[in-house]
């Protein structure tokens, strides 16, 4: 039997469970795999695919390999018949058989070792003891590293679905990029293709980023695979070489597993390819157009906020219509979104069409407050209106109520950045609302919430000439 395996060996093992065949499948590729590991692959993976070689099955069932089973079974009754022999090894200084293990200098010794000096006072144990401890002791280490594959393995899983979705999210940009050039002449092909030139290189960047994340977690997960491999390995060997090798197999499992933690800012910058497109390209045109002074930015919106494809109007909804990768950026409490690009400095202007919302705010909040949302209780003006009410509030927490004697539709937001003023306006009644003051240290960005259905929440679109600056 012997020198049977020794030519044929890898031929009788599963690829999957890495024991002897059971019930081998035959599949059309031609490779063979447990009926049970094959099975179990593809309800995990959802597909009829070659565990191997990838190449999809059409047959839910494939044939039995009989001839590989009945070698198989033969197999495993010879192995069964034949348990393996521990091996006794003798101590090259005194010819007595190795059946102690000293725990101080991790190696086997012989009866009369243990009491010559460099052993003196030392732990000494028998080897079935010794190895009894050891062997639970790097359970503890495999079942560690078998927690650590798993953390990589949903890491990797996250970072494939950011890349799915950045490429999406990148072609429906570049969707929107060009319907927004198709309404200008041939002059603006050439700044068609400098937009076009950004995105691609930005996509190209991020992609970068994210295949070597990836990479550096197939490596990571190759190393762990190779460190459980080796303690599997160690772990079936008799005792004496178990302990043999032993120190070597602990110094492998000395590694450590690299952070990571999600960068932000690895989502297509839609913002800045797609917001007021048509205002900056008309600045080379000399001509009048249309622009909002703020525009929404989709990778901080709340997953229940729908952003419309020019970025100037968001409708709430409590529904998913497409999945949405967990990005530090994006708002996952208040449905809530940011205005794209933040002020530190100057005077800026935005209106704000909220209708007959029954649920809405609209205000700015600081860099440090959007970042450590989670837990700051400042950093955030607004005026809203829920349950009936109007309301003024200067953190999340804390609302007053604002005397409105008529219906708010439009509303004005003045930020004066270096005076340190934000003031409301109800811009249909041209009425004052409110007016906080504070000095601003730090960047803010504008901010808006909404949480009616039946209404959308639009910027409202302003005329301007474009005038060039010397």
């Amino acid at each position: 039997m012997a020198s049977r395996l020794s030519i044929t060996e890898e031929d009788f093992y599963c690829p999957i469970c890495c024991d002897v065949f059971r019930d081998p499948i035959i599949l059309s590729c031609s490779h063979s795999i447990c009926n049970g590991c094959v099975k179990t692959f593809w309800n995990r993976r959802e597909t009829q695919e070659c565990p191997i070689c990838r190449a999809v099955s059409t047959n839910p069932n494939p044939p039995i390999n009989i001839v590989l089973r009945n070698m198989c079974d033969l197999m495993r009754e010879e192995t069964t018949q034949e348990p393996p022999v521990e091996m006794v090894e003798f101590c090259s200084l005194h010819g007595e058989p190795l059946t102690f293990f000293c725990t101080e200098d991790q190696e086997v010794v012989c009866g009369k070792c243990r009491n010559v000096k460099s052993h003196k006072n030392h732990r000494i144990h028998l080897t079935a003891d010794a190895s009894q401890d050891l062997r639970q002791q790097l359970q503890l280490k495999l079942k560690t590293f078998l927690e650590k594959l798993r953390v990589y393995e949903q890491i990797k899983q996250s970072w494939d679905e950011t890349a799915d979705y950045m490429k999406k999210q990148s072609q429906h940009t570049e969707n929107t990029i060009k319907e927004a050039f198709e309404k200008l002449h041939q002059f603006l092909d050439i700044e068609e293709a400098d937009r076009m030139t950004m995105l691609r290189k930005e996509e190209e960047q991020k992609s970068e980023i994210i295949k070597k994340k990836i990479e550096e977690i197939r490596s990571g997960m190759f190393s762990l695979s190779c460190i459980i491999e080796s303690i599997e390995e160690q772990l079936r060997r008799n005792d004496y070489r178990f302990l043999v090798n032993y120190k070597a197999t602990i110094e492998r499992t000395k590694c450590t597993m690299r952070d990571q933690s999600r960068p932000s800012g690895m989502l297509i910058n839609v913002a800045k390819h797609v917001g007021n497109i048509t205002f900056e390209v008309s600045k080379k045109l000399q001509a009048n157009t249309r622009y909002t002074p703020v525009t929404f930015d989709p990778n901080t919106a709340h997953p229940y906020l729908l952003v419309s494809d020019d970025l100037t109007s968001i409708t709430y909804t409590d529904e998913h219509f497409h999945q949405l990768p967990a990005n530090p950026e994006r708002f996952d409490g208040y449905t809530s979104i940011l205005g794209s690009g933040g002020f530190n400095s100057g005077t800026h202007c935005w209106d704000i069409e909220v209708g007959d919302s029954t649920a809405w705010a609209v205000g700015v909040i600081t860099e440090s407050a959007y970042r450590h949302r989670q837990t700051s209780k400042t950093g955030l003006w607004y005026v809203g209106f829920c349950n009936g009410k109007y309301g003024k509030g200067c953190s999340p927490e804390i609302l007053t109520l604002l005397r409105v004697t008529q219906r708010i539709q439009r509303i004005r937001v003045q930020l004066d950045w270096d005076k340190g003023k934000v003031t409301f306006t109800d811009l249909g009644h041209n009425i004052g609302l409110h007016m906080f003051k504070h000095t601003f240290t730090e960047r803010v960005f504008p901010y808006f919430y909404s949480h009616c259905m039946k209404h959308p929440m639009r910027i409202i679109e302003v005329k301007t000439a474009v005038e060039a600056h010397v």
